[in-house]
């Protein structure tokens, strides 16, 4: 049986890839919850749900019916900050006191179809790490990185002890020193990135760690870097809600 969750992901992903364009007429209540097999109740919290994203809207003289639209990329620029030493990856926005904590370190044997899609090799070993960012004590942000094992292994010329990417939860994980680089440090060849911004229901893990409800909407950021032979170095997941903001610097 399905959840109200993944029926509006199932509509959703329709929506956004034009299979059902702005205008269409969706089934009542009561078609959706026979075409899944599940309670009306859950049939109008999935409904609840896609309307809360602005993708459908429900009246009695209409019913429910597409109000999003296929999808369309949002060209933003590039983020090219001019002093690494101040730069800051996220900062609360009014101020409070921020930190960040890593809650899971784990080695995969292969990739999951979904890292496949995101262009981690197949049949590589994969190291998969989460942070949890928080402001004042409550957590905002949920950011998954996904590397193949060899570039998680990479250590600084010279280094003794455990790699850098792979120290353990809940403990520190050495930086690189004040102006350099992460990639640089540990000597990647990173020489691009990629970011997918969109708005859509977070997944399981990122609202159990933020203690959301599960199917919430927020902000997905899905970056991609590759270094200069156009190869995935690794792959990062940022979630938020979306009284959150997105801020870029575009510099020239």
């Amino acid at each position: 049986m399905s959840s109200s969750s993944a029926i509006a992901a199932g509509i959703r992903a329709r929506i956004i890839s034009g299979d059902l364009p702005h205008g269409t007429r969706l089934p009542g209540v009561k078609g959706l919850a026979a075409e899944h097999g599940v309670s009306q109740q859950t049939a109008a919290a999935a409904y609840a749900t896609l309307a809360a994203m602005g993708l459908v809207r429900t009246d009695r003289s209409s019913g429910t019916r597409v109000t999003g639209t296929k999808q369309s990329d949002a060209h933003l620029g590039t983020f090219a900050p001019p002093d690494l030493a101040v730069a800051q990856a996220w900062k609360p926005t009014a101020g409070g006191e921020a930190r960040e904590e890593t809650t899971l370190v784990r080695q995969l044997d292969g990739p999951t179809p979904e890292m496949k899609a995101w262009g981690i090799p197949a049949g590589s070993a994969v190291v998969e790490r989460t942070r949890i960012r928080y402001v004042d004590g409550h957590p905002v942000q949920h950011k998954l990185t996904v590397l193949p094992y060899t570039v998680a292994a990479a250590t600084p010329e010279g280094w003794e002890g455990m790699p850098p990417m792979m120290t353990p939860a809940g403990e520190d994980s050495p930086k690189a020193p004040t102006g350099v680089r992460m990639a640089d440090w540990l000597g990647w060849d990173q020489a691009q990135t990629e970011s997918a911004i969109t708005a859509e229901q977070m997944d399981d893990a990122a609202c159990e760690a933020l203690g959301i409800p599960a199917g919430s909407p927020g902000f997905r950021i899905l970056a991609t870097v590759r270094d200069s032979a156009g190869a995935v170095l690794y792959v990062t997941v940022t979630s938020a809600q979306l009284h959150h903001r997105v801020t870029l610097n575009i510099i020239g």
